[in-house]
């Protein structure tokens, strides 16, 4: 937590308020796409039981920026093993409360998805993916998370959003399978002080290789507005316990993650993205970074597609917003083609 108001003296500590009741305090909410992702189940949990140099880098980049709350995205699921190594032996036990689940990606459908004529190959999970849970997320938080009050999407199929994308033509007999999330879509509250700051966290697939029926761009979009349609309480929405609707209305909350699609550029659907920077209870705080590359958060291969903006922190209309940025310093070797994003929220 950032205390913006003065501090009292120590002589009359003991007389002083708490900072929840009386001082303006913020907390940075970060989302980094660390590409801790590894080709086989099991290998990030070795990697983190030693001294990995790339970890250690995304390490450093998180104690640098030191958020109050952040999603990693790119981080292999496996229970609690790698998470709890990840915080106690790379960030020095500073995340004290942690939330990951599974995901899509990697979890066989049983279907010919990529319709190559065989099954059980990647490209015919849930979600792109060589073994369950690869390119997984976690959201790691200094305040405590209400798990009781978590909701996740794994589960909803594209089908029952009304007026989707799904290209039926394409999938065929199989549309009627296919889960949205490619790998989840997950609301975190986090008790901050009393107050409750939803966490929504998500990470849609690339609007990329596909074909011309553009089955990743189409998916891409409708993930995106799973997300906006969540903040707006659409009632056709089931979470994983089929509990139905979206979040409360006034809720607080910050909407992260590698949303793969940039306002401009790229191969996004036109308006993808739109649909969480337009929609009325979000703000957009346009963050940039030191190393003049204007809003842009990933260094992709150029010249394409190039440097794209595709991870987001996107406060609820009713915070106030007190900085924000994105860690890309010059002249810096990173260990991920994404770079991490920050917001300071007041809360």
């Amino acid at each position: 937590m950032r205390i913006f108001a003065g501090v009292c003296a120590v002589a009359v500590l003991a007389g002083c308020a708490s900072p929840a009741e009386n001082e303006a305090s913020t907390i940075r909410v970060a989302t980094f796409n660390a590409s801790m992702n590894r080709s086989a189940a099991g290998e990030l949990v070795a990697d983190l039981q030693g001294e990995d140099a790339q970890i250690r880098a995304v390490a450093d980049i998180v104690g640098q920026n030191d958020p109050d709350v952040v999603l990693i995205n790119e981080f292999d699921y496996s229970g609690p093993d790698a998470v709890n190594l990840f915080r106690d032996r790379y960030l020095d036990g500073k995340y004290e409360f942690s939330y990951t689940a599974p995901v899509n990606t990697g979890v066989d459908s049983g279907l010919d998805l990529d319709v190559d004529g065989a099954t059980g190959d990647p490209g015919d999970a849930y979600g792109f993916g060589q073994f369950p849970g690869q390119y997984g997320m976690v959201v790691l938080s200094k305040y405590p998370i209400d798990t009781s009050g978590v909701r996740t999407f794994q589960n909803f199929l594209w089908k029952d959003m009304p007026n989707s994308l799904l290209p039926r033509d394409y999938y065929g007999d199989a549309s009627d399978a296919l889960r949205l999330s490619s790998k989840s879509h997950w609301d975190v509250p986090v008790d901050v002080d009393g107050r409750t700051l939803h966490v929504l966290a998500s990470h849609p697939t690339p609007p990329s290789f596909d074909g011309p029926e553009d089955r990743n761009g189409k998916r891409n979009h409708d993930e995106i507005r799973l997300t906006a349609d969540y903040i707006s309480g659409a009632e056709y929405l089931y979470d994983d316990n089929g509990v139905r609707g979206g979040l409360d209305s006034g809720a607080s909350f910050v909407v992260v993650g590698d949303q793969n699609s940039d306002p401009v550029d790229g191969d996004s659907v036109a308006g993808s993205i739109q649909q969480l920077l337009d929609h009325p209870r979000v703000q957009d705080p346009a963050p940039t970074s030191e190393a003049g590359s204007g809003t842009d958060t990933a260094d992709f291969a150029d010249p394409v597609p190039g440097d794209l903006r595709v991870d987001y922190a996107l406060p609820s209309d009713d915070l106030t917003v007190a900085g924000s940025g994105v860690h890309w310093p010059a002249g810096v070797e990173h260990p991920s083609d994404h770079r991490l994003v920050w917001v300071d929220v007041q809360i």
